[in-house]
């Protein structure tokens, strides 16, 4: 039988080892939580999901994702969205809302509100099936706005200004050298009007309340928790623990709740790549690499 060449055969050697790293590197990563925790890729048993929404809301593709995610899952009963944010752009916060409402089809939806969840934090949750906030949470602000800077001033000291060429008289409107026509005035006001009369009819539906009702307290004013509850606007007074035992409840399950939590982020494309490669997922679920924490009951 041929022999191979010594060093041929430490290549071939350092070459195995080499992939077995990769694969140990890949599955060390995908265990190790952005926090340092240990997060468990959970195949069975039932659990309530637990997403979070935190600051901003801007770019909705990881949380959509994520609760896209959890409606197919079969192992996940219930849903419970944490709630962090002063709010944000209207179509992003639709898009959640939406992707809610899909969920919510096919299992409960709990909204939990953690120290803030304003406008567009507000409009999202009123998209689950029940909502708990802490008394002290600051939550409605069911109102809308648009702020446009104006620069003509500090301009004319030092002597700037443009030329503009346009297609029409309402292209440059906003215009931070100049201030508003009144016609420019109507046109947008128009459109806040608009979006004011989509968020009354979101919180509306997801309530169930009378549109005239949730239109009475869409004036742009924040509640307390316990405010809000009182308005109608909160189903009950609880923190995240609260939130989990009542989406446990409503699951129809008993005991304690078994949670898995999902922090979507996004990993360089060789990681989601290889993890796409070397991952055995669970039958169900789509696309989008995450890490779920498996755990005892949050505090």
């Amino acid at each position: 039988m041929t022999r191979r060449h010594p060093i041929l055969r430490g290549l071939l050697i350092l070459a195995g080892l080499t992939a077995g790293s990769l694969v140990l590197l890949v599955a060390v990563a995908m265990l190790l939580g952005g926090d340092g925790s240990l997060a468990v890729h959970v195949t069975g048993g039932r659990s309530v999901g637990i997403i979070d929404l935190r600051g901003e809301i801007d770019d909705p593709t990881d949380l959509v994702e994520g609760l896209e995610r959890y409606r197919k899952r079969n192992g996940t009963v219930a849903v419970v969205l944490r709630i962090d944010s002063p709010g944000g752009a209207v179509a992003p916060a639709q898009e959640i809302y939406d992707a809610i409402w899909r969920v919510r089809e096919k299992k409960p939806v709990v909204a939990s509100l953690g120290r803030v969840a304003a406008s567009g934090g507000y409009y999202i949750a009123a998209a689950a099936n029940q909502i708990v906030a802490d008394a002290g949470t600051l939550t409605g602000s069911i109102g809308v706005i648009m702020e446009l800077p104006h620069y003509q001033s500090l301009a004319e000291k030092v002597g700037v200004s443009e030329e503009i060429v346009k297609s029409g008289r309402f292209k440059d409107t906003g215009h931070p050298l100049r201030p508003l026509r009144p016609e420019e005035r109507v046109l947008l006001q128009g459109v806040i009007d608009d979006v004011l009369t989509q968020f009354v009819d979101a919180v509306a539906r997801g309530r169930g309340m009378d549109a005239a009702r949730v239109r009475e307290l869409a004036d742009g004013r924040i509640f307390t928790g316990a405010q809000a509850h009182a308005a109608g606007l909160v189903d009950r007074l609880g923190g995240l623990e609260e939130a989990t035992r009542l989406a446990w409840e409503q699951a129809g399950q008993t005991g304690e709740p078994q949670v898995q939590r999902v922090r979507p982020r996004r990993h360089p494309w060789w990681l989601e790549l290889l993890s796409q490669v070397l991952v055995t997922r669970d039958a169900g679920t789509a696309g989008g690499f995450f890490s779920v924490y498996h755990g005892p009951l949050p505090g």
